[in-house]
């Protein structure tokens, strides 16, 4: 088979070719990973047909399960059965798959460092069915593994090697927060209702006094006001470290307001400021309180309010609080803290980790207290999660 490069199909058609007859075929197949193959034929063109099977594969398959499926798409596009740059067809129309058995290639290094698969042999290759009666042991193939990347963004965080948390970290600082827009105070000339009396006679006086034209106003936007309180008690412990990335990311970028709780509350705005990450989060835990303890839920949402509430910091804000809402609070007091801040916020976002665990249902306790003042419940347990969490975010 010639390289991609002398192919009449181009890498971007031909990955979205095989990626919608693989889809025909009833494997699902994102946008996202065809794309990703798009790019891997333009950075490493395959010079045989071996090599572009692994190049798909590593790309398109996830999982075991779906390889045969693969197999037997891939050998009717590329035995000539099938053209991969037709994306269109009807999409009733049965998948044009190869009927017989196929043999999967052999990795490249396998068949640079096995002896047995480069010598001829006309049995059955390693890894195709029917190999392993002479040896009494099926040879393991390599599969395809999904990218590091997507790994990271599937796999909860408190599952993580020390290694992979500091790159999902990494990740989690470039996710900006973004909240809706309102109306300020502050007006421009615009298209408005209000004639802006100030501007208007301002001109009129450049004109010798003759007023020749109205200048009307319209008020300024600007985003809501970003406010974070995140649950650093002992049961949060294994998701604290990613949320304080996303603390520091928010107070840096968003010029959010940040404050961490556990047997009180804290401030964390002026320490998480700056480019920074490693230091910010430093700062922060040098003066951080109640850390790994228990969690008064209740009594730190009103300290919240009772010190910074009082100075409007929450007024028409959007208020995002991560905990997992085990408190040592009467359930009372927690539905009546999280009153008094629903009638202040404008929108509260409760981000929950333990909500991705099978079952989980907030029945009881602080969390089932204070989930009918939330707008948004999301898990933010993972790197995909917490996209859920920026769209609430910026929600209106």
């Amino acid at each position: 088979m010639p390289a991609v490069a002398d192919l009449p199909v181009a890498p971007g058609p031909l990955a979205v070719g095989l990626s919608a007859a693989l889809q025909r075929a009833g494997l699902p197949v994102t946008a996202d990973r065809a794309a990703r193959l798009a790019r891997a034929l333009r950075l490493v063109p395959p010079v045989d047909r071996d090599s572009l099977y692994w190049t798909a594969r590593v790309t398109l398959v996830p999982t075991r399960a779906q390889l045969p499926l693969f197999d037997a798409v891939f050998s009717a596009v590329f035995d000539g059965r099938l053209d991969p740059a037709d994306s269109r067809g009807d999409d009733a129309a049965p998948p044009a798959v190869g009927s017989e058995p196929r043999t999967r290639p052999v990795p490249p290094d396998r068949r640079r460092s096995d002896p047995a698969t480069s010598a001829p042999d006309d049995g059955p290759r390693a890894g195709s069915p029917g190999a392993g009666d002479a040896d009494g042991a099926e040879r393991e193939t390599v599969l395809a593994v999904a990218s590091a990347q997507e790994r990271l963004g599937t796999t909860a965080f408190a599952e993580l090697e020390p290694g992979e948390l500091a790159e999902v970290r990494d990740l989690v600082r470039r996710l900006v927060l973004a909240t809706p827009q309102r109306l300020s105070r502050r007006s421009r000339p615009g298209q408005g209702r209000r004639i802006d009396v100030r501007r208007t006679v301002a001109a009129a006086q450049r004109r010798g006094g003759d007023v020749e034209r109205l200048v009307f106003a319209e008020r300024r936007p600007r985003a809501r006001r970003l406010v974070l309180l995140c649950d650093v008690s002992g049961s949060m412990q294994p998701y604290s470290r990613v949320f304080l990335t996303l603390l520091q990311g928010a107070v840096a970028d968003a010029s959010a307001e940040a404050f961490v709780f556990a047997t009180g509350v804290t401030r964390l705005t002026r320490q998480l400021a700056g480019r920074d990450v490693d230091a910010a989060l430093a700062r922060a835990a040098a003066v951080c309180t109640g850390w790994s303890g228990g969690t008064r839920l209740a009594a730190s949402i009103e300290e919240f309010l009772a010190v910074f509430g009082r100075r409007g910091m929450a007024r028409g804000a959007v208020v995002v609080v991560l905990s997992d809402g085990w408190a040592t609070d009467p359930p009372e007091e927690v539905a009546a803290a999280m009153a008094r801040l629903r009638r202040l916020a404008h929108r509260i976002v409760w981000v929950n980790p333990r909500a991705a665990a099978p079952g989980f249902a907030p029945r009881v306790g602080g969390m089932a207290a204070a989930l009918p003042f939330c707008d948004a419940f999301v898990s933010g347990h993972s790197l995909a999660a917490l996209q859920e969490v920026v769209a609430a975010v910026r929600a209106g």
